[in-house]
């Protein structure tokens, strides 16, 4: 069996933040049930306890929102008492959270630090990006202290990478925010594309990242970092590793990067499983894990055919020169039949200009 891995959200999609692209808000308000709330002890016990009963060799568990930590400390003090008790299997568990940094302290990330979680810091960029979407309730910028929070993880010893969205502010300052991020010793790099809501033409709110931009992002980026790597001191991003482990014939771990969706369980606050965080909606909802085992969830998840329908790529997308590479991207962005990737354009802006380098590297590491 292949290693389980299971995001929770244990404060549901509730946040000390109002990021103005937050696709989760946009999530929440197409559901019967907007927030879950707090996840209770009772839930968590039903969630690790089946977890620990279905895993074998090793686990991950992933936390994520809205903002996890609104769960409390205790919360995930009590997740690891429950996992020594119900880890009757001897797997070996592996954590990591997502946060948005805002209410982070000393203790927090001594805690981190002493129980080996990775975690993904949101950080938009400079600080006119970032405080342009990432605002707190009240309406303030969090860009200061959010740096803060990323001093007191470092300080801490704890392992974290730096988040960012790519929207309309970020995507043409990539080289200022490469710039902050090498001066900040930001080693470790996400850059995600920014989602429209669903169900809405792409591309038509403030915030929206449009393909030219993407691409020229992309190439942008891509540049930068291809300096850095000729240096021996190139910072890690997801995208260009996958893609150039792809070229070297490795299976990427992005889904995005591997064109369909994977085998996926988010667990709600109240224990409800869907099958994406891109996804969590009453009519994708697996079942429960207060009720239900994986195996239900595995039966409803193959009536519901969610991955089977990520394989929908155009024929034209197929016969492509770089779909042994791009492979279609995330269903998010190719919802419906015959739809190709809304960031087609920016893919073929990227390999166009950034292909032979990428298989330049790919042959030096092979050789070595």
């Amino acid at each position: 069996m292949p290693p389980v891995c299971v995001m929770i959200k244990p404060a549901s999609g509730l946040c000390n933040m109002r990021c103005g692209y937050c696709f989760y808000a946009d999530e929440m308000g197409k559901r019967g049930q907007g927030s879950y709330g707090i996840m209770t002890e009772e839930t968590l016990e039903c969630t690790i306890r089946e977890i620990l009963r279905f895993a074998e060799g090793e686990c991950t568990l992933a936390f994520q929102g809205g903002e996890p930590t609104l769960a409390g400390l205790p919360f995930f003090e009590k997740c690891l008492e429950l996992e020594a008790r119900y880890n009757v299997n001897h797997v070996r568990i592996s954590h990591s959270l997502q946060t948005n940094g805002y209410g982070l302290n000393p203790e927090w990330c001594r805690f981190f630090a002493r129980h080996h979680f990775l975690l993904g810091l949101s950080i938009d960029g400079t600080l006119a990006t970032h405080d342009a979407y990432r605002r707190d309730a009240a309406g303030a910028g969090t860009y200061l202290k959010i740096l803060e929070a990323a001093k007191m993880l470092e300080a801490a010893g704890v392992d974290f990478n730096v988040l960012t969205v790519v929207n309309r502010r970020t995507a043409p300052k990539i080289r200022h925010i490469y710039e902050q991020y090498r001066k900040l010793g930001f080693r470790w790099q996400q850059y995600i594309a920014c989602l429209d809501p669903l169900g809405e033409e792409p591309g038509k709110q403030e915030y929206s990242l449009l393909p030219e931009a993407y691409g020229r992002f992309l190439i942008d980026l891509f540049d930068l970092w291809y300096l850095d790597f000729r240096e021996g001191k190139a910072p890690y991003i997801r995208q260009f590793e996958n893609a150039i482990g792809i070229l070297m014939g490795h299976v990427p771990e992005s889904c995005e990067q591997r064109g369909t969706c994977s085998h996926q369980s988010v667990v709600e606050a109240d224990g409800s499983v869907y099958p994406c965080d891109f996804y969590v909606l009453d009519q994708y909802r697996l079942g429960n894990l207060r009720e239900d085992g994986f195996e239900a969830l595995a039966e409803r998840r193959k009536e519901l055919r969610f991955v089977e329908t990520s394989f929908n790529h155009t024929p034209e997308c197929r016969q492509c020169q770089y779909h042994p590479v791009c492979r279609g991207g995330c269903r998010r962005h190719r919802d419906q039949p015959g739809q190709e990737n809304y960031f087609c354009r920016s893919y073929r802006m990227f390999y166009d200009a950034c292909m032979p380098r990428m298989l330049e590297i790919a042959r030096m590491l092979q050789r070595r």
